[in-house]
């Protein structure tokens, strides 16, 4: 259902883009200009039909923007950024204030930052090796 939505969206704006850009402008710029006859195509009757052309396409257009939007976030259901940390609850020093060391605190910041530090880092200065 929503790709048939999208797709009359889109006829629906392509169609928009050619309506407005044939409805002539202060200066005559992009319109399809006067010509004799009083009939169904002067330019009194073709400014109006493009008006409300214009207007159907426009009313279209939003409602198609709200039923995709709606669509959009119809099974859309909250979830956590981080499933199962694992962390432990905030751990307090015996002075009272949270600890400053990194993975005691438990939020999100300590644990990946435990997750980025490698398995067994080396203990002391490191020297590079000659040959």
């Amino acid at each position: 259902m929503q790709t048939v939505i999208i797709v009359i969206h889109l006829i629906v704006v392509a169609t928009m883009i050619g309506v407005v850009l044939l409805q002539k402008s202060e200066g005559g710029g992009l319109g399809i200009g006067g010509g004799g006859g009083g009939g169904f195509l002067s330019s009194r009757g073709t400014a109006n039909v493009l008006t409300r052309t214009t207007a159907i396409l426009a009313m279209t257009f939003f409602a198609t923007s709200l039923v995709l939007s709606i669509l959009a976030g119809w099974d859309r259901k909250p979830r956590s950024l981080i499933q199962n940390t694992g962390a432990p609850a905030q751990q307090q020093v015996p002075g009272g204030a949270p600890s400053d060391q990194p993975g005691q605190g438990g939020g999100l910041l300590d644990t990946l930052r435990q997750r980025e530090q490698p398995a067994a880092p080396p203990s002391g200065p490191q020297v590079p090796q000659s040959q």
